[in-house]
């Protein structure tokens, strides 16, 4: 029994998302292999080496790989399947835009965003919204799994893992990389921050989002927001924390002016310590807060600015 995992990286180093997903693979028994596709990757390469947990490297060094695209990593996985039992990715866009193409040209069924490992062929994911968490048992004899990357601690390092070249499979020509365009900020990236600020329908309008930023400053925290403060125009698209946005589980996650619908607490319920500030006492959010102010946030977060000195 032997895992793969197809690792998220820039070239340079590994996302972060990686080592949750290593530490799934681990639980589901035997060697763990990293498949590190990509272009001038060695220092992707070497730092996966480093990580606790991993037997050996696999490097596929080709200029098609360098933008992973989803076309040409699906195709260099799928000439090594055979050799695993288990193939797993994280459920970013990432992983998600690989993994569904080598399920469906091994003819069998994804296992998607995991949160647990019971044993080497059964898995817990959740589904209903994280109402309901189902057991799911997969009698194929390679399992295609993406993993939610909440649900795991991230690994360590302390690995010395050995690299293999392995030969590069040809660029499938069905897709071009054009070009990408990041969002540029100080704070933070949302789902990789320890501490987030997030605000919702409750703050009004999006000029007042910036209540929240000397809170934000304060705490070195990324900030997000509800669907419904992002379908409102309050703030971009990239904020959104919820089922149909990020998922996130921070340290310490503040909801202000957040009800708490069930899809933007599936988005945040794992998060370590959860702070909810919201007037109406019977909002939702409550019921997954650690510790709940019930109160006027505009009163509420300048005060907790004041007293964070």
């Amino acid at each position: 029994m032997s895992a793969l995992v197809i690792a998220e990286h820039d070239n340079v180093s590994l996302k972060g998302s990686t080592l949750n997903t290593i530490t799934a693979a681990t639980q589901c028994g035997g060697e763990v292999h990293v498949l590190v596709a990509g272009h001038d990757c060695q220092a992707a390469a070497q730092a996966a080496t480093q990580i606790a947990g991993v037997t050996k490297v696999l490097v596929a060094d080709a200029a098609h790989f360098a933008n992973g695209l989803a076309e040409n990593a699906a195709t260099q996985a799928l000439a090594i399947a055979k050799n695993y039992t288990h193939i797993l990715a994280p459920a970013t866009a990432f992983g998600k835009n690989i993994l569904p193409r080598v399920a469906a040209k091994l003819d069998v069924g994804q296992i998607s965003e995991i949160t647990k490992v019971d044993n080497p062929d059964t898995f817990e994911r959740p589904i209903y919204a994280g109402n309901a968490i189902a057991t799911v048992q997969s009698t194929d004899a390679i399992k295609v799994i993406t993993v939610r990357t909440t649900g795991f601690d991230a690994a360590g390092a302390g690995g010395s893992a050995a690299i293999e070249n392995i030969t590069a499979v040809a660029d499938s020509g069905k897709s071009a990389f054009v070009s990408r365009e990041f969002a540029k900020s100080d704070r933070p990236e949302l789902t990789a921050a320890k501490v987030i600020v997030s605000g919702g329908r409750g703050l009004g309008s999006g000029e007042n989002f910036k209540i929240l930023e000397p809170l934000a400053d304060k705490l070195g925290a990324a900030m997000g927001a509800s669907r419904a403060a992002v379908d409102a125009g309050y703030v971009p698209n990239d904020w959104q924390v919820g089922q149909t946005g990020k998922i996130v589980a921070p340290n310490l996650y503040i909801a202000v002016g957040i009800s708490g619908a069930i899809q933007h607490l599936a988005g945040m319920k794992d998060s370590k310590t959860i702070v909810a500030i919201n007037k109406d006492p019977e909002a939702p959010i409550f019921s997954v807060a650690d510790y709940g102010l019930v109160g006027d946030l505009f009163e509420a977060v300048p005060a907790m600015v004041k007293e964070l000195g």
